[in-house]
């Protein structure tokens, strides 16, 4: 069916010399194939936005991060949580430091304001907890959108395929023939509106797919600093308690 429609479509192209070039197609749409077409555009430059800003955001968190954690473990090992804090500071994109800092930082101010034991420890976990929500937050922006847009392009490129069909078929009923030329506006909104959606989508799902594999890796090692910082935490205060 599919082998036969693709077959007729190209005698129909043939017979009645559509040009191929964008102006020509864009001319012999009707008004409504044309809305199709702009929201399809719309959708993908929404789309392409979104995934230049992703890379941009994803490839400085894993460069800062790199460079974030030797530097901060060197510190922590030598007891200097003040610099430890001051480094992740200069971190700012690196999803690693924003949580870190967050638990040093709630750590350090329970530290020197409380003296029940274990209280600043429940309170450095709801830190990194909070901490990894919120980044995790801000790494998924605008990804859910290229899931939409993958799952719903399609579905508007096929509405201007029905259109053209309709309108190939009041091309039949206006000019009282059946011959090719008098559907060659309708079939030719149909496939440039079905090649569009197409195109939109593909893109957006692959996308999709693989910066939400990034941010569940980032979020595996959110939870292994956390896991770690607690440690580190735990140590520092069964040291105090020995002194």
């Amino acid at each position: 069916m599919i082998l036969q429609f693709q077959v007729w479509s190209f005698l129909l192209l043939q017979e009645a010399a559509v040009n191929f070039d964008l102006r020509s197609m864009w001319s012999q749409m009707g008004w409504l194939a044309k809305v199709v077409v702009i929201v399809l555009f719309i959708m993908s430059a929404w789309s392409i936005g979104v995934m230049i800003d992703r890379l941009i955001v994803f490839n400085a968190a894993r460069k800062q991060s790199r460079l974030f954690a030797p530097a901060v473990a060197g510190a922590l090992r030598e007891g200097k949580l003040d610099e430890a804090i001051k480094i992740a500071d200069r971190y700012k994109k690196s999803h690693l430091a924003k949580v870190v800092v967050a638990g040093l930082q709630e750590f350090r101010a329970h530290q020197m304001s409380t003296e029940i034991p274990g209280e600043e420890m429940e309170a450095s976990k709801r830190a990194l907890e909070r901490a990894e929500a919120i980044v995790h937050s801000e790494m998924e922006r605008g990804i859910s959108g290229l899931a939409t847009i993958g799952s719903t392009g399609p579905f508007v490129g096929l509405f201007g395929t029905v259109v053209g069909i309709i309108n190939a078929f009041k091309g039949i009923s206006s000019e009282k023939s059946t011959g090719l030329g008098a559907v060659a506006g309708g079939i030719s909104e149909a496939l440039v509106t079905t090649a569009i959606g197409l195109f939109v989508a593909i893109p957006a799902v692959w996308m999709f797919n693989y910066f939400n594999n990034r941010v569940k890796a980032f979020d595996v090692e959110m939870g292994n600093s956390s896991s770690e910082l607690i440690d580190y935490f735990l140590k520092k205060s069964q040291k105090a308690a020995t002194k």
